[in-house]
């Protein structure tokens, strides 16, 4: 057999395209396997909705500790008040101690009894003896006096202590809740700036489109509410003509005083329908405070929303509402939750101008209702007061305060 030739091994330019060769081919696949699909007009939208009510919900705890905060400001400034006021009693009480203290040292050096025997004027020293207990009493009434006053006074000043532990607190969650609502402001809008002007607009169109829609939907479930409670009127009218007509046409059975025809006086449609509900309250007096609250609201249209902003230039939302109804002489709670909390529950059927309407199942967004299903009310950063159907956004209920 002959000898198998040994195969010769790779030259080094081979070496070096082949390696070339797999280093890119590894580069390429790697670019392959990371690259990521450019966001879609819709998944940004989303995302700035989303981070928009983020903030939001942060703005309202934001204004909730701002207001804690400024009411544990005039309670820490009123004890601390109380203990100035306490340090400058104390102050007294020692001054006067230390000159009782004094005249007792001074007439206590010899016993008494000496003091008797030596003295020249017996009745003189019995008189200034009298003085010295006297002064002995009031030296024990002004130690217990100065014995409360000091209990009084550490106690103010563990309570001031407490007082400013809480504000420091608060003023620490304030600057969370402030780190956060510019967090989420700063993404959306570097969201926002990663897109053309066109397709910003697109993306205003959509918004707008969507509020159109759901316009019109609330304006289509009302006609169905109006048409419902129409038939269902019509249907009570045509009862209880029904019902008279047969009480008409029934024996006449009754007294002489009551059998003719000519005086009987038929039951009317109105007589079947029962009273109102006694909780249901009674729609605002045209011209009076609902007039007020509304033409308030009217008045800021086009204004820039700003967060935690209470006006006159800007305003949150809830700092709209709180507004609004101070030009009624109503004073309301700093956030949207607690605004909940204040007045009367309202049906949706039942809303009037002037009405608080809210929205999203934590309540963190408010308006003034307006009629015709519309309210006013300050949306978010970046956008102006304005008019808008209720039926845009989670409606979760409504308050008449």
């Amino acid at each position: 057999m002959g000898k198998r030739r040994k195969p010769s091994p790779p030259s080094r330019a081979r070496l070096a395209v082949l390696t070339t060769a797999v280093a890119g081919g590894a580069v390429l696949a790697s670019g392959t396997a990371h690259a990521e699909p450019a966001p879609t007009l819709a998944s940004v939208k989303e995302q700035v909705d989303r981070l928009n009510e983020e903030a939001e919900q942060a703005i309202e705890r934001f204004n909730g500790f701002q207001e804690k905060q400024q009411k544990l400001q005039g309670e820490a400034n009123r004890i601390q008040e109380k203990v100035a006021r306490g340090q400058d009693a104390m102050n007294e009480l020692r001054t006067q101690l230390g000159v009782v203290g004094a005249e007792q040292y001074r007439n206590n050096g010899i016993d008494p009894g000496i003091q008797l025997m030596l003295d020249s004027d017996p009745a003189s020293y019995l008189g200034r003896a009298s003085v010295q207990d006297q002064v002995a009493g009031s030296w024990t009434s002004l130690l217990k006096r100065a014995q409360d006053e000091q209990r009084k006074l550490d106690q103010e000043r563990a309570e001031a202590a407490a007082t400013l532990a809480d504000l420091d607190a608060v003023g620490a969650s304030l600057n969370a809740q402030k780190s956060e609502i510019q967090g989420k402001l700063a993404q959306s809008e570097a969201l926002l700036n990663k897109l053309s002007a066109e397709e910003r607009a697109k993306i205003n169109a959509q918004e707008a489109a969507d509020r159109a829609k759901a316009a019109a939907q609330q304006a289509a479930a009302a006609e169905r509410a109006k048409a419902a409670d129409k038939e269902a009127a019509d249907k009570a009218k045509a009862a209880a003509k029904e019902a008279a007509g047969k009480g008409a046409a029934a024996p006449q059975t009754a007294s002489p005083q009551t059998s003719n025809p000519q005086t009987a006086t038929p039951q009317s449609p109105a007589a079947n329908t029962p009273p109102p509900a006694a909780n249901t309250p009674a729609p605002p007096a045209a011209g009076g405070r609902a007039a007020a609250i509304v033409q308030f609201a009217y008045a800021q249209l086009g204004k820039p929303y700003g967060w935690s902003k209470t006006g006159p230039s800007s305003f949150d939302c809830s700092g709209l509402t709180g507004a609004a109804y101070r030009a009624a002489d109503v004073s309301l709670p700093r956030t949207s939750q607690e605004q909940w909390k204040v007045g009367t529950r309202i049906g949706r059927g039942d809303l009037q101008p002037g009405d608080l309407v809210f929205f999203y199942p934590d309540l963190h967004h408010v308006g003034v209702y307006i009629g015709d299903g519309k309210m006013i009310h300050a949306p978010r950063t970046g956008k102006n007061i304005e008019v808008l159907s209720i039926g845009v956004m989670p409606y979760m209920g409504a308050v008449r305060p």
